[in-house]
This record gives C-alpha cells, structure tokens and sequence, in this order.
C-alpha cells in the first residue's frame, strides 16, 4: 500500500496505554527517538499492537509544527523531535521543511512561508518537529 501522508516513521511499541476508549501507543523509533499516538482501542486491537511489537508512525506533512529554541517550552503537543534542517523548499504560499533527527528519521512540515522566514529557518538549522499524539496515525 502507498499512503499520501510524507512521514512514515519505522519504529517499536514500546508501551500501549488503553483508556475507556482510546489507546495511547508509545513507539521508539528507529534513532531512539520517542513518539506517542493517541488512536482507538479498537484499532489498537485490530493492529495487535503490544510491546516489542514493529510499527510505524505515520503524520501528514501538514500535521507537523516547527519551532525553534524549544528547550523548557510548555506545550500540550506529547511530541517534539529535536533535529536539523536538512532541506527548505519554498512554494508560493507555503514552504515544505525537512528535519533530519539525530538517529537519521526524516520529518517533513507543510509550513507557510512566512513562518520558515520568522523562525529563520535554513539548511543547518536546529529546530523541532512538533505533533499532537492525536495526529499520529500507527501502522503495521
């Protein structure tokens, strides 16, 4: 199967938290990165996810926030992947911005263009991607 979502993270279960309806699924990614996914327990059941179990973190590249200088920020956001601008491709409106992490995962944002320009950002950059654990997607 071929998806339009831009990041497609391999990764671990590390950790399934089942609520009255929901699951909150803990990966590990590739790089040791960690990610959280907040998704129904029904899909939870459905993708027999447990421990130890391979998984992927999917996100739409529209999905992602970037900042910059985040250290002691306080976000509700559950995910922010500290990395380096690898690549900024400006379109007319909007920027597409690819953040390498340091276990070698690549993050792609949709961001407007002139955010890329405020937070400065350019090939080299250090800057986080920022994502909602509901807006994590898990595959199998």
């Amino acid at each position: 199967m071929r998806i339009s979502a831009r990041n497609v993270l391999a990764g671990t279960v590390e950790k399934v938290t089942k609520g009255a309806v929901n699951a909150e699924i803990d990966l590990k990614l590739e790089g040791n990165e960690k990610i959280a996914a907040i998704i129904t327990n029904a899909s939870a059941d459905t993708l027999k996810l447990k421990k130890g179990a391979a998984a992927f973190a999917v996100m739409k590249a529209s999905d992602v926030m970037v900042g910059t200088d985040m250290d002691g920020a306080k976000l509700s956001a559950r995910n922010v992947l500290l990395g380096v601008v690898s690549k900024v491709q400006d379109g007319a409106v909007n920027s597409e911005v690819i953040l390498t992490l340091p276990g070698g995962s690549k993050v792609v944002a949709s961001i407007t263009k002139a955010s890329v320009k405020a937070l400065g950002l350019k090939k080299g950059t250090k800057a986080s991607a920022i994502i909602k654990a509901s807006n994590v997607m898990v595959g199998v």
